[in-house]
Formats: structure tokens, C-alpha cells, sequence
């Protein structure tokens, strides 16, 4: 048996890698490399976070995993209604007064990922909790070398109004005592140890999950909330549950694709590949400045989709029929070739945060594993003795009533999360998934794109240059060409040039063409 795994964090690798050498199955190093990675990038992901999975087996089961995060029961629809500021550029929260739904107490969704943890494990695993985390418990204990993704997120400046980083790491006692215990944040390279968050992994391994949702452990995050005005209470613990659906599926070019259901951003890669089906990508030359305002345009229109009539379904009469029709598609895809503009509506300007983790798992038999998990942007809380971060979605509900996006009590905010598969006729060909806020479903696209139009291998579709279009303007890495950029400017489209040659999302993928794996990271 022949297997990979596919992360941004070589830690993680390794600890799935070690599963499934001595014996375990897909799902047995996913989870064990999820939870390592919530010890090892304790701000992109946590056990109080939220995410989706996809899990595929040889057996026949073939499902996904919502665990998306729910807004506290206390939680009133007005409630931050006169805080607006402004609105992220690309629709990924709003920027409040006081900054409430970033950091603090009351910016957190109930916690769900360690529920999905147990859960999925227990289902299609052979290793215990208990197995899983020691690999995580290590790390805390032992520590782990400061790597330059973690260091410069705990150093991002403050950017259109968003808090800096370093607010997140030093605003609280309990989170300060951990990650600046000298008042200075650790540098690239040097160790960092979390004592707390290894004691709270080996009380779950040793008394079961449960404690953390209805045991002590639970009991000490209600009272914690309680004491500093936060909206998470025992009932909200005890209400965790996962939802698991059945795939989203569509076509593409002859390739079935199977991706997640709404909350989760599927239902966005789904609206862009049907409408992009209808144009010759290849001809046109990868990142040309044809091809580049063409998949913009499908970005803007899925965008706008998104943020005015996509959300939880357990609360919003969703259009997925109108939305998947080849009716709506083709019309979509005139508008293109007529040269309309989409207007993406934005309330002022900001700028989002782009954190979050996954991880790709697959052997050659067939078996796979994609899996997006964060903490939205982490929510700069620790309660004193647990060791681990909460997450702080509550920044990405509308904070304006009435809207499918808006604040009700045990509701999800839909997101872009969208772990996906793409098939070979009946046979898994590529797995991919990423971290970065709605830049998630982009990147996710441009993957595919670059797989199946292009021919790309795992590596190479995750290298290529990409750019992500979530408003009015084309925001490009920097190998997209200059002479293209002015292409694009010529014909009337803002662009936004960024620094870095990889990012918008980080892309992780595994490819298997005849029981052969390569992947991409």
C-alpha cells in the first residue's frame, strides 16, 4: 500500500506519515495530523475551532462532515448593529466598534472541531482519541520551532482598521503568560512550549471528549465565559453536533466533482466551474489577460451569489436548483462574452484575514481524506489553564438583521471552506483544499483549472501563479506578468499587485493518476 499526505506543516506530515506506517488507515492519520496541527499552528486551528471534511473509502462510504461553528444561543440579530465601521473588501466580516466580533468574548462560535475529531475517528478509524493526540500532547509539552508562517501572522500589522496580530497574542493574560512569557513573542526557529494545552489533551485522552462538552472541562469554559461576558454557555457545548450530507456533486469537462454542501463554499466552486465550462480556458493561455478577466468575472458573479443568497440552510431558502441549472449558467456565461462588468457591492473597504489549515490524506487503494479546519482568524482568548485559543467567527456574520449572512441564535455562517474531490470516471484523481478566508474557493478553482485544463501535475497546479477576484478588483501574486496586469487595467479592471509569489489561498493537493500518487503543498 502505497499512501500521502499533504499539509503545510511538515510536523503534521510526519505524524500522519508515522500512522500509516505502523499500520493505521487514511482517516487514522488525518485526524492525527489534524490535532498536531492545532498544536503546532495554534492560531490557524484549535480543538475550539470549526471545519469540513470529505472522507472517501474503498469501502462504498463516500460523505461529508459539517462542523461548522454556531452562533451562541445568547446571541441577539441587532445586537452589533450600530458598531459598523465597515465591511472586508471581499465580504469575509465586518470591522465593528470596539472590534467585539474579532477578539475578545464574545467574538467565538461554539467549538466544534474537536466533536468532528472524535467523531470521524470513531466512525472510519482503527486508533483511539487517546492514540491521536499523542503525537499533539508531544509537541505542546516538548515544544516546536517558531516556523515563519506562524511568526508573521503573531506580526501582521494593522491593516484598514483589523487589529494587529500582536493583539491577539498579548491582549489576554492567559494567552500572553503562554506565547510572551518575558513580554516578548518568541522568533523564528526558537521553541515553543504549551504545558496547559498538553494537560488538556491528556485529560481528553484519559476521561473522553465528552468532558470537554459537558464535563469539567466544559464546566470551566462556561465559567470563564460567564466571568467576562461571553455568550458560550453549557447548553451551547452540550448542542455541538455535526451534520453529515451527502456530497455536492456536478461535472466538469467529463470529470465528476464532488464537493461540500452549503454552509461550507462548495456551492460557490460549483457556480464558477459550471459557468467556466462554457469557455475554451485553454486556448485562451493560462493566465493570460483573457483568461484572467474571464475567471474574474466568474469569481465576481459566485461572489456576489455568496454574499446575497447563500447561507446556513437550516435558516436560508437556498436557490441550488436555480444556481446549478444550465439555464443559469448560460446566461451567466453571455454576460462574460458581452463584456459586463459584475459589481460586487462592499460597505466601504477593509481588509480580511486569510487563516485557516488543511490537510489531504490518500493511499493508492483509493482511500481519501480532505479536510479544511480553522479558527477563522483566532479570537485572542485563552481560558487560564486549558492552552488553547478559541476561534472568533462571529466576525464574519452580517452584523445588519434580516440578511441570509445576519446573527440568529445556532446559526452557521456560511463559508468557503470547500474540501473537493475530483473524479476519473469512478476513481478519485485529485483531492485538493485550502486555507484563506474566501480566497478559498479561488484557489480551490484555480487548482482544478489548472489540473484539468491544463494538465498540470499536483505540484505544479499549486505553484502556478494565481490570483483571486472577491470585489471589484483583480488581485494578482507577483509572477502574474506586468504586461499582463496592464492588459487587464487597459480594459478597465482595478488590480491589486501583492508582494508575495505563493499565496491566495496556500493550496494543498494529491493527485493519483493508476494507483500513482504525487502531491502539491
Amino acid at each position: 500500500m502505497r499512501a500521502m499526505v499533504s499539509a503545510p506543516q511538515p510536523e503534521a506530515v510526519e505524524a500522519g506519515l508515522d500512522v500509516l506506517d505502523s499500520g493505521g488507515n487514511v482517516v487514522d492519520a488525518a485526524i492525527t495530523a489534524a490535532l498536531v496541527q492545532t498544536a503546532v499552528d495554534p492560531q490557524m486551528c484549535g480543538i475550539a475551532g470549526f471545519g469540513s471534511a470529505q472522507i472517501l473509502l474503498a469501502d462504498g462510504t463516500h460523505t461529508c462532515i459539517d462542523f461548522h461553528g454556531r452562533a451562541p444561543l445568547a446571541t441577539q440579530p441587532d445586537m452589533w448593529a450600530d458598531l459598523i465601521l465597515r465591511e472586508c473588501d471581499d465580504g469575509f466580516g465586518f470591522v465593528l466598534k470596539g472590534e467585539v466580533n474579532e477578539i475578545g468574548y464574545q467574538c467565538m462560535t461554539t467549538p466544534m472541531t474537536l466533536r468532528a475529531c472524535e467523531d470521524i475517528l470513531g466512525r472510519w478509524g482503527t486508533r483511539s482519541m487517546a492514540d491521536a493526540l499523542t503525537p499533539a500532547i508531544g509537541w505542546a509539552e516538548q515544544g516546536f520551532e517558531v516556523r515563519p508562517h506562524v511568526w508573521n501572522f503573531w506580526n501582521t500589522p494593522s491593516v484598514a482598521g483589523r487589529i494587529p496580530g500582536i493583539r491577539r497574542m498579548m491582549d489576554d493574560p492567559s494567552v500572553a503568560r503562554i506565547y510572551a512569557p518575558d513580554g516578548k513573542l518568541n522568533g523564528i526557529g526558537e521553541v515553543l512550549r504549551n504545558p496547559d494545552l498538553a494537560a488538556t489533551y491528556r485529560r481528553i485522552a484519559e476521561h473522553g471528549v465528552e468532558d470537554f462538552y459537558s464535563g469539567q472541562i466544559a464546566q470551566t469554559i462556561a465559567k470563564d465565559m460567564a466571568a467576562n461576558g461571553g455568550l458560550i454557555t453549557m447548553e451551547d457545548l452540550a448542542a455541538c453536533k455535526l451534520v453529515e450530507t451527502a456530497p455536492l456533486w456536478l461535472t466538469y469537462r467529463g470529470h465528476r466533482v464532488a464537493t461540500n454542501q452549503p454552509p461550507g463554499g462548495g456551492l460557490v466552486i460549483a457556480v464558477m466551474l459550471r459557468i467556466l465550462e462554457r469557455f475554451d480556458l485553454s486556448g485562451m493561455g493560462h493566465n493570460s489577460a483573457d483568461y484572467i478577466a474571464t475567471v474574474s468575472e466568474a469569481m465576481k458573479i459566485a461572489t456576489v451569489e455568496k454574499d446575497t443568497r447563500m447561507g446556513d440552510p437550516a435558516f436560508v431558502d437556498l436557490p441550488m436548483e436555480e444556481l446549478l441549472s444550465d439555464t443559469y449558467a448560460d446566461a451567466m456565461a453571455d454576460r462574460i462574452r458581452q463584456g459586463i462588468k459584475t459589481n460586487v457591492p462592499r460597505l466601504n473597504t477593509g481588509a480580511d484575514p486569510k487563516e485557516t489549515t488543511h490537510i489531504c490524506v490518500a493511499d493508492n487503494a483509493g482511500n481519501c481524506v480532505t479536510m479544511t479546519h480553522s479558527l477563522g482568524s483566532s479570537g485572542g482568548v485563552i481560558t487560564e489553564g486549558l492552552g488553547f485559543m478559541y476561534n472568533n467567527c462571529m466576525m464574519v456574520f452580517d452584523p445588519r438583521p434580516g440578511g441570509p449572512g445576519s446573527l440568529e441564535p445556532g446559526k452557521a455562517r456560511f463559508s468557503a471552506l470547500s474540501p473537493t474531490i475530483v473524479f476519473k470516471g469512478d476513481a478519485p484523481y485529485l483531492l485538493l483544499g485550502a486555507p484563506g478566508g474566501t480566497t478559498i474557493t479561488m484557489g480551490n478553482l484555480q487548482a482544478i483549472l489548472n489540473v484539468v485544463d491544463f494538465g498540470m501535475d499536483a505540484q505544479q497546479a499549486v505553484y502556478a501563479p494565481r490570483f483571486t477576484t472577491t470585489s471589484n478588483t483583480i488581485e494578482l501574486t507577483n509572477r502574474i506578468l506586468r504586461k499582463t496586469e496592464a492588459t487587464l487595467q487597459a480594459r478597465g479592471y482595478p488590480t491589486k499587485r501583492h508582494g508575495h509569489s505563493y499565496m491566495m489561498p496556500t493550496v494543498q493537493t494529491i493527485r493519483i493518476v493508476d494507483g500513482v500518487l504525487d502531491g502539491g503543498a
